[in-house]
């Protein structure tokens, strides 16, 4: 009996690996490398990360090999998230949970296209959850990064993004959901990959700088780690968003530039079209 159990258990979570596999993109953009995203809905709507997708226009491969031409429709680099489109219809789109459900303990996967291999699996357990962050026991490498974190009946609990402390972290399901519906947020401009500076500090690299952006009006320069706002500094991908829905105008904004730390007054934008491609 208890052999015909762990054979139906293996049997169902090599289904969801086959589903989840099947909702798994490859994502180039730019001069990096592969990394993955996640087909949201059947329309050709695409979610990766910010870090994966760092320029308007980028290529990506579906799991029947088919290759396609993506536009980059909506881009947060504080969430880590970017929108893509492509011109499909009735893809075999993944389905989405409810990422605010999920239990400290439960078993998930996270699909991707590490090393250039495409829909590799890996399982762990939930370590933590909150709002902003879902962070997971199992591990991850580079080329997962947009990639789905799925729970064990294969429903999108999260796009992975990282690494910290050894745990693997994604942004909420929920919190993608609500930033397909936002139309504007407070933006700097820029493209911005987490770094780890300490067990407990992090700094966002940047990556790319929007031009006539507010970043760039303040002299921010590709390779600034961004540190901290107004003395607070970032413990979580998503302080940087918070510290500026919490502030008005000038932003006082801490950074690291080769190994001088200094501050810049950065005037915070909030417009969608700094977040559309053109």
């Amino acid at each position: 009996m208890a052999n015909t159990t762990l054979t139906n258990i293996a049997v169902e979570l090599t289904e969801v690996a086959a589903r989840l596999r099947n909702g798994t993109v490859k994502v180039k953009s730019g001069s990096l490398g592969v990394g993955s995203g996640v087909i949201w809905q059947p329309d050709g709507l695409i979610i990766t990360n910010a870090h994966v997708a760092t320029s308007n226009r980028a290529t990506v491969e579906l799991a029947d090999g088919r290759v396609f031409d993506a536009v980059r429709t909506q881009f947060d680099p504080q969430q880590d998230l970017a929108a893509l489109k492509i011109v499909a219809t009735d893809l075999t789109a993944a389905t989405i949970g409810n990422s605010e459900a999920l239990r400290v303990g439960e078993l998930v996967l996270a699909v991707g296209n590490p090393f250039a291999d495409s829909g590799a699996v890996t399982t762990g357990i939930i370590h933590a959850n909150n709002p902003r962050a879902v962070m997971a026991d199992l591990q991850l490498y580079p080329g997962n990064s947009g990639g789905p974190l799925a729970d064990c009946q294969g429903q999108v609990v999260g796009i992975n993004t990282m690494i910290a402390n050894g745990l693997a972290v994604a942004v909420p399901s929920n919190a993608v959901e609500h930033f397909l519906r936002q139309n504007s947020r407070p933006q700097l401009g820029v493209t911005l990959q987490p770094v780890l500076l300490g067990r407990r500090s992090l700094g966002l690299l940047v990556l790319s700088i929007l031009p006539n952006s507010a970043a760039e009006n303040a002299g921010v320069q590709i390779g600034d780690v961004l540190i901290g706002v107004s003395g607070r500094l970032f413990t979580s991908m998503n302080d940087l968003t918070k510290y500026l829905h919490d502030s008005e105008g000038s932003v006082p904004l801490q950074l690291l530039r080769g190994r001088q730390q200094f501050v810049i007054y950065v005037g915070v934008q909030s417009d969608k079209t700094a977040v559309e491609a053109t």
